[in-house]
């Protein structure tokens, strides 16, 4: 019966047509990504309602779970993407043995997180940015946070085995359920309780518990191929170090989101809590239409690595450039509506008459971007997913990090808070005009699969 889940599984992810298969695999992973950014904006609504500090504090904390992300990430594209290219050489053995190191290693850093980020509570909340009037609100939406760091970090590992085994739905619905129950206890905490920022922080960290109890519900009742097994760990260096630098480009990628965030907070401080409060609010919403472009590009990754390790290189290409297209024509036209738009988003989270001034001219610049991002996206993915770890470690430092920040450093010097605005378009361009060549020169010498 196993070998037979198996087979099955093989075809499927092998001859479905690339172009149904990438949509069968992105719609969940898309819902997801929306459900998950719908829960953050939720809480950034809610906060908005007590004050202008307390929006700017979600915006310091989100430099907290960019950290933790980082670290699930890591290990959950790693594994995953082994995973997947293990199961695609039909090695189910192995790939066990990667699902479970990952996992427990992965619930490990979280505690550690979790313990010296109690340990050195304030001085974190500084480093991150938070001024003395947000400093408060800070410290007690991050507790929250630290609390549930380890089931953060090991939901990043399940959900992201689930999506490279080709199993996406499941993924969706732990976190789905966990940010449906999120925005309830947004509602519930903050609205009828009265908790302020206390109560977005509980909800967040009460639903991250039900949806990491849901994903692993799904290895413990047999719906995988790989197996969550403690006495599969193994710490052999050729174990952990295929996970970790596999999945290193995605460490780099969040944790650079993180030292950036914390840039953006610092230079936006100069000019006042309610540009620190713009600029989170303008994030939160570019992120949630970039979403779409990344959960189409997550329903890729599984096509990519899988048939990459069984050497189905035709279906590896169509695969990218369907994604890219696809990609291309949704941000594009989320684009178009949301400069049209901006001035009434920002209005949605924060009534400060500064803040909508800061936020919209920011927003309408940024969605400028969203037309040069599915290449990079695609790109990225696509390296990480084959293992060509060096590269795609390369472009995920660009646009969080390398391009990012000194472009803010040095635009906002020249231009003040018109530099903050608009660096992170700036950074995308550049970001954009390298990933090409290294698309082109990869499918120039992708094998053709006659010559193996």
């Amino acid at each position: 019966m196993k070998q037979q889940d198996e087979q099955k599984q093989y075809e499927y992810l092998t001859t479905t047509p690339v172009s149904k298969l990438v949509i069968q695999l992105g719609i969940p992973t898309t819902v997801s990504m929306l459900v998950t950014n719908i829960y953050n904006m939720a809480d950034t609504y809610f906060v908005g309602k007590i004050g202008t500090s307390a929006s700017g504090a979600v915006g310091i904390v989100f430099g907290l779970m960019a950290i933790i992300q980082a670290i699930g990430f890591m290990f959950g594209h790693g594994g995953g993407s082994v995973i997947s290219r293990r199961l695609g050489a039909k090695d189910t053995e192995h790939a066990t043995c990667i699902a479970s190191t990952s996992f427990f290693l992965s619930v490990l850093f979280g505690i550690l997180i979790e313990v010296f980020g109690f340990i050195f509570l304030t001085p974190f909340m500084r480093i991150l940015g938070s001024t003395d009037t947000i400093l408060p609100y800070a410290k007690q939406y991050a507790s929250c946070i630290l609390v549930a760091a380890p089931f953060m970090c090991a939901s990043f590992v399940l959900n992201n085995i689930l999506r490279y085994e080709g199993k996406a739905s499941f993924a969706m619905i732990g976190l789905v359920t966990g940010g449906i129950i999120n925005i309830f206890g947004d509602w519930l905490l903050m609205e009828k309780l009265k908790m302020g920022i206390e109560g977005a922080g509980i909800a967040t960290a009460v639903s991250q518990l039900i949806s990491f109890s849901i994903l692993l519900s799904m290895f413990i009742t047999g719906k995988t191929i790989s197996k969550i097994k403690i006495r599969k760990v193994s710490l052999r260096y050729s174990v952990v170090s295929s996970i970790v630098f596999t999945g290193f480009p995605s460490l780099v990628r969040q944790g650079l989101a993180s030292i950036s965030t914390t840039v953006l907070n610092f230079c936006a401080g100069f000019y006042g809590d309610p540009a620190i409060a713009a600029m989170t609010i303008v994030n939160k919403i570019c992120f949630f239409v970039f979403a779409i472009g990344l959960g189409i590009g997550q329903g890729f990754q599984p096509v990519a690595s899988f048939n990459y390790g069984a050497k189905k290189y035709k279906r590896v290409k169509k695969a990218f450039f369907f994604t890219f297209f696809v990609g291309e024509l949704f941000l594009g036209l989320l684009a178009v509506v949301g400069i049209l738009l901006s001035k009434n988003l920002v209005g949605i989270f924060r009534d400060d008459p500064k803040v909508i001034e800061i936020g919209t001219f920011a927003l309408r610049v940024q969605f400028l971007a969203l037309f040069f991002q599915p290449i990079c996206v695609c790109t990225n993915m696509l390296f990480q997913s084959i293992g060509k770890n060096a590269s795609a470690t390369l472009l995920a430092m660009l646009r969080s990090g390398l391009a990012f920040i000194p472009t803010i450093i040095i635009l906002t010097k020249l231009y003040g808070l018109l530099g903050v605005e608009i660096s992170q378009t700036v950074a995308d361009i550049i970001t954009f005009i390298v990933s090409v060549p290294f698309t082109a020169y990869f499918f120039k010498h992708l094998p053709k699969e006659d010559e193996i």
